[in-house]
C-alpha cells in the first residue's frame, strides 16, 4: 500500500478513485507514565513514555486506515492527514484519514 500526504503519487497515474478511508484509536494514559510525566515537568525534557504511546497510536490508526482502503480494493491512499483530540482528561483519539485510490 502506497501512503502519501500529497494529492497524487509521484510517477503513478490514478486510474480509479475509491473514496474516503479512515482509521482511529483512542489511547489512555498509564498511571506509571503519569508519575514519570509529572516528575519530568519539574526538570523538563521529553516525556518518552508519552512519545512512545503516541507513536504506537499513530501506527494503529494508519494501519486501520490501510485495512479500510484494502476493503475498497485500493492500492494507495493519497492526501493522508493525522489528527488528535482529547476525548477525556486521560485519553486521546488519533485519527488517520485520506482518499483511497487505485494507481498504475
Amino acid at each position: 500500500m502506497i501512503i502519501v500526504t500529497t494529492d497524487f503519487v509521484p510517477g503513478k497515474e490514478i486510474k480509479d478513485l475509491k473514496g474516503f478511508v479512515r482509521g482511529s484509536t483512542v489511547q489512555s494514559k498509564h498511571i506509571g507514565r503519569d508519575i514519570t510525566a509529572n516528575l519530568k515537568t519539574i526538570v523538563g525534557g521529553e516525556i518518552k513514555g508519552y512519545t512512545e504511546m503516541m507513536n504506537e497510536a499513530r501506527q494503529k490508526a494508519i494501519g486501520r486506515m490501510e485495512e479500510h482502503a484494502k476493503t475498497k480494493e485500493a492500492n494507495a491512499i493519497i492526501a493522508v492527514r493525522l489528527e488528535t483530540s482529547a476525548v477525556m482528561g486521560a485519553a486521546s483519539e488519533i485519527i488517520a484519514y485520506g482518499t483511497a485510490v487505485q494507481v498504475e
